[in-house]
Order: structure tokens, then sequence, then C-alpha cells
């Protein structure tokens, strides 16, 4: 244990340090010609790991393992800590793929000390899942294959080699379980590991980010580097001097919270890379209210009596046009309220504002109302997001829509995107069930590239014809059956729907069918481990919105293994195939049996504007596509967005 201590204390000052007063990579200026050309190799599609390379690797492991298999704790700790002397430098990173002298000989030591602690040993595709985290790569695994193991050999692996490891996992829940399940594993090499919370002080997180490893959520991380950023760590002292009026004095003489940015593991990265990116992480606090209610119960109030074709338009792409006969057929805003909210150009931001408050965002699928007030729902996940808020008043028009008490007004302090945050790290990798979709994009952005590993035991999972109706009520009628049906048999039964309101009226469905369910969506999301883990018994039948419960395995029974495994019913396409994916993967684990069936209407959101003629399939890839391509475009703007306000703070900071 000694021996790796000073192995990760001695490399740790190997590091250099980037143009900031923290150790990150520094951030890399533009240059339209070498992006566009480096771009192009995106095209390409993903790179497959051959059953070869995986048995060549695993052969390798065996060998560098069969000295040391009777060998002490402490003398497989020696031999962990000569081999991770190689990996200091994280720019030689992707030569571990052709190393076969160091590599195989530390992630031995790693599976020995697996199977002493854990009682788990590794098979071979997750061996070759820790060499493609540790070159840097995006490893992509079936549903089912034990990525948290993956994650936590890789992350010690590199933090005995002297890197700061961050384990980033899509909400706190699972950040503490696989920190905590994982820890025997780490203190047999002397590794300390830490986790963050939402709640901590800030003495306690910076005490987790001290240790080699540390696992957080996402947002729990940026957060905490926009609080360094606002306190002046890693920005140069005229930058600093541009946030005089934000920045106390004594938060400047102050460690920072998130003291390196090494390595970073993301764990569930299609979510957190692709689908959380598309809204930057706002540091804010209370402010005065920008809008007075008066304007508000105005705005509401105009809105609802406006038509739409007539008054406004809504596009394919959720974005909401306010015509000139809107604005024309609305009210006057009472004369009490200042003169300058009687302008047109005010009158028409507030109206639009308005309109998409009462057509865009509804209640039980963007967000739901708890404990009186609003709290927003991440469509991707259908997870809670309650520190969240809209800007520019959205958020209390919806309130005021809902006739709850308004909330504060927010000042912004501090933005960044994840594009821009995971780029500051010397090595970024990752882990999915599903990224070849999105392959182009991770490259481009974040410079990942995917590797496809193939599943560890054959696939037994059995695809059902599709099944389409006229309306949703034929759709909840049919899913009942369905689910009836696969539970008398003895199966375990999953449905996956896009929203709090669509799982609420599958479950009423249920209800009237006589058939015992268990829903888990955004009202339930604090017993959403307990609620995955009894899935898997025979007969049972759960409802679940989205990937509720992703990151959480479904373990069967074994009446249910024995009566044919998981059943898994899809009863809304997303937009993105990549969540259809997530939730078909939640069946056949492991070589186990299982099928899914996707029974859908063809007034389901996804079909709208689309020709009733058009077959199934090609209606799915087209309006999946559409929407893919709209959600690209809005993340590739939110990035710009950040990326130029970003350049005028620093603009702003030197002429002060």
């Amino acid at each position: 244990m000694a021996d790796a201590r000073l192995a990760r204390n001695m490399a740790g000052s190997a590091f250099r340090r980037a143009d900031t007063l923290r150790d990150e990579r520094a951030a890399e200026p533009p240059r339209p010609v070498e992006d566009f050309l480096r771009n192009l190799a995106g095209w390409w599609p993903p790179a497959r790991e051959s059953a070869p390379a995986i048995e060549r690797l695993q052969q390798a492991v065996r060998r560098a393992a069969a000295p040391l298999l009777d060998a002490s704790d402490g003398a497989v700790a020696e031999h962990f800590a000569r081999a991770t002397r190689a990996t200091r430098d994280l720019r030689q990173a992707r030569a571990l793929r052709q190393d076969f002298e160091h590599l195989p000989l530390a992630l031995a030591c790693v599976a020995l000390a697996s199977q002493r602690r854990l009682g788990l040993l590794p098979h071979p595709v997750q061996l070759a899942g820790v060499r493609s985290l540790l070159c840097g790569e995006l490893a992509e695994m079936q549903t089912g294959e034990g990525k948290s193991l993956v994650a936590a050999m890789a992350a010690v692996t590199m933090a005995g080699s002297g890197a700061s490891v961050h384990v980033i996992s899509t909400n706190d829940y699972l950040a503490r379980r696989d920190a905590e399940q994982m820890a025997v594993l780490f203190e047999f090499f002397g590794l300390d590991v830490g986790y963050v919370q939402s709640g901590m002080s800030e003495s306690e997180r910076r005490a987790a980010y001290a240790r080699p490893i540390c696992y957080a959520a996402g947002k729990e991380l940026v957060f905490d580097y926009l609080k360094d950023r606002l306190a002046g760590h890693g920005l140069t002292p005229a930058r600093v001097s541009g946030l005089h009026a934000f920045v106390r004095p004594e938060a400047l003489q102050r460690q920072p919270l998130v003291a390196a940015l090494h390595f970073a593991i993301v764990d569930e990265a299609d979510s957190v890379m692709i689908d959380e990116a598309r809204t930057p992480m706002i540091l804010s606090r209370n402010a005065p209210a920008t809008f007075e209610p008066a304007l508000l119960e105005w705005a509401i109030t105009a809105a609802r009596q406006l038509e739409p074709g007539r008054h406004f338009r809504i596009g394919a792409g959720r974005e909401l046009e306010l015509l000139p006969a809107g604005v024309a057929a609305a009210s006057a805003p009472p004369e009490a309220l200042p003169s300058s909210w009687q302008s047109s150009a005010w009158r028409t931001q507030l109206l639009r504002q308005a309109l998409t408050a009462l057509h865009l965002f509804h209640r039980d699928q963007h967000y739901i109302l708890a404990e009186g007030k609003i709290q927003i729902v991440d469509e991707s996940t259908g997870r809670v997001m309650p520190d969240r808020s809209w800007e520019q008043g959205l958020h209390q028009l919806i309130e005021t829509k809902e006739a709850l008490a308004l909330s504060h007004g927010r000042e912004t302090l501090a933005r960044m995107t994840y594009q821009r945050f995971f780029r500051r790290y010397y090595l970024l990798a990752g882990l999915t069930g599903t990224a070849a979709e999105a392959s182009r994009e991770l490259w481009a952005v974040y410079g990942l590239r995917v590797r496809r590993l193939p599943p560890n035991r054959t696939l037994q999972r059995r695809r059902l014809p599709d099944r389409v109706v006229a309306s949703v009520d034929e759709k909840w009628a049919a899913v009942a059956e369905a689910a009836r049906a696969a539970a008398e048999t003895g199966r375990a039964v999953l449905i996956g729907t896009r929203s709090v309101q669509a799982s609420e009226q599958i479950s009423a469905a249920l209800n009237g069918s006589g058939l015992a369910h268990v829903v888990l969506n955004a009202r339930q999301d604090a017993q959403e481990a307990a609620v995955v883990a009894g899935a898997g018994r025979s007969g049972s039948i759960t409802v679940a919105t989205n990937m509720a419960g992703r990151g959480t395995d479904i373990k069967l029974d074994a009446a249910a293994r024995a009566a044919g495994g998981l059943h898994v019913i899809l009863t809304e396409f997303h937009e993105s195939p990549r969540v259809d994916r997530q939730l078909f993967g939640r069946s056949a684990r492991q070589g186990e049996a299982g099928s899914v069936r996707a029974i859908v209407a063809r007034d389901d959101g996804l079909f709208k504007g689309l020709p009733a003629a058009l077959p199934l399939s090609a209606a799915v890839r087209w309006a999946q596509a559409a929407a893919e391509r709209r959600a690209y475009v809005a993340r590739m703007q939110t990035l710009k967005q950040d990326q130029e306000l970003n350049r005028m703070i620093g603009i702003a900071g030197r002429v002060i």
C-alpha cells in the first residue's frame, strides 16, 4: 500500500499545469480548417472490438496473473504499483492499446483484487472495456455487462499512476452506491475514494475531490467547478478583476473545490454528454423579480385568448412564432404598470413567453407539481431536476399558469456547458450501452472515439413484431392486455412510457383490468432503486418513465427466468433511438432469455404531421432522424453561445 501511495504522489507532480491556476487542460483555440479535417474522421462508423483482440488481451492478463495467484495482497499491490508507473503521462494513454507488457500486469492485479474483495472475476469483455477507457475511448457495452466494475477497474489503474480520477454518474444515488460498493477494491491498493452529494458543505466537497478517486453526478461537478471559477480559481488576475462584483475577498484565499481535471470516466455517457448537454449549467442566486405579478397575470390571460394558426404558429421543432395578428389581438397591459411594459417590443416578448408556457410546457410531462412548487422533469431520463428553473420569466409564467406562489427571480453568476467542461480534462473516457448513433457528435465535440464491444454471452433477446393502433385509448387497452398475457405465464413485465402523464394513464388501464403493478416516475424517484430491484419478480408488472432506473440492474428471480425472462413493452417511440435501445436493453442481460415489443398509437406526438399511410418503421425512422437533427442543432447553438459568452467575459476582464 505504501508503494502505491508513493507512486501516486510522485506521478502527480508530473502533470503540467495549463494556462490556469488549476491542473487542467488549456482551452483549445478555434482552428476551423484543422477542426474540419479532424471531424471528417467522425464519419467513419464506430470501431468494433474483435473477438481475437479480446482473446489476446485475456490471455496476456492470464499469463501476468499466473505467478500472483498465491501471492499476498501486499505483493499484488507492489506489482500493481510497478506496472502503473508506465501510465503516468496521460498524453501517452492511447499507446496502451499496444502495450502488452505493463497493461496486462496492471489489469491482472486489479482482477485479482476484485476477485478477493468483491467476489467478482472480470470476464474478457470487461477487461477490453477497461483498456478502452484507459485509451481515452467511449466503450459501448451491452446492458448488464458490468459497467460499474469496468469503471472502477479503470479508475484504480489510472489513480495508481498518480492521476486524479472522477467517475461521473447521472445522479447522486448511483455516485454514492458505486463509490461505497467499490471502496474495498480501491482500499486494496491504498487508494481512498470519495463521493459528492447535493447538500454537502464546501469542506466535505473539497475533501471528496481531494481523494485519488471521486464519484459525483455531472451537475454537481460542473456547479462546483463554476463556484471555483467565480472565486477566481482557474482565471487570470485580469479576469478575476472583471468579476469583482461577485467574488468575495476571502474566497480567493481558500483552496479550490475541484483542484484537478486529470481523468474522467463518464458513466451512461450518452445521457450526460448528449441528452443533458442541451442546456448549460447556470450558477445563479436569488434576485428581485424582473416581472411584477400583475404583468404575468396579464400575459397569461392575454395569451389564453389567442388562437393557434390565426394568432401564432408552432413548428415541428417546438419553435413558436407569434404572428402580427396575435400582437394586435392581445389586450393592453394594465395602465398601472410601468410605461416600459407598454412598448410593443416588450409586449411581444412577454406574450411569446406566455404562449410558450401554455402550449409547449405541459404538467406531468415537462414538469410536475410537488410541495406547491414547479419541479422540472428531464425528458430524457424521467427524473426530477429540483434545483433547475427556466430563464427569462418562463418559470414564473408557468407558476402563474398553475396558480402557484411566484418564486424569486434569478441572477446568473456563471454558466458552462457540458461540452466545454469535459474538454478541460487531460483524458476523457466513457461507458454506455448506446453510443453508436451519436458517434459523430461525440468525436466532433469531445474528441471521443466510440468502440463497440460484443456481449460476453450470446444475446437471446427476441424482438416481437411492432403493433400500431389508431388511438391512445386503444393503445393503453392493448398494452394492458399484453402485460396481462406475459405476467400470467410467470414472466416479469416492464412497461416504458415517455411522460409522467402517460405512466399514470397506463396505470389507470391496468387498475381497470385488475392488474397489480408498480409505477416508477418523477413522483417516486426517491424509491427508484428499490422499485427497479423488485421489477424482476415472476408475474410482476412495473411501469417506468423512459429510463427511470437506468444504471440499476433488473435481476430476475428463478421463476421469471424459467418462464422466459423479462418482457419489455415500449409504449411510445422516443425522439432519440438511443433511448428506445436503452429501454429494450433492460431485457435479456448476460445471455438470459427475454423479449421486447413496441405497442404505439398513430396519434402519438412523434408522428404528428406524417402521412397516416406511411409504414410504421419508415415513420419512426423519419421522425427520429428529424428530431435528432433539431436536437443536434440546438446543442451546437448552446455550445456556440457558451463559447462566445466566455470570450466576451475574457475580453471584459482584460480591459478592466
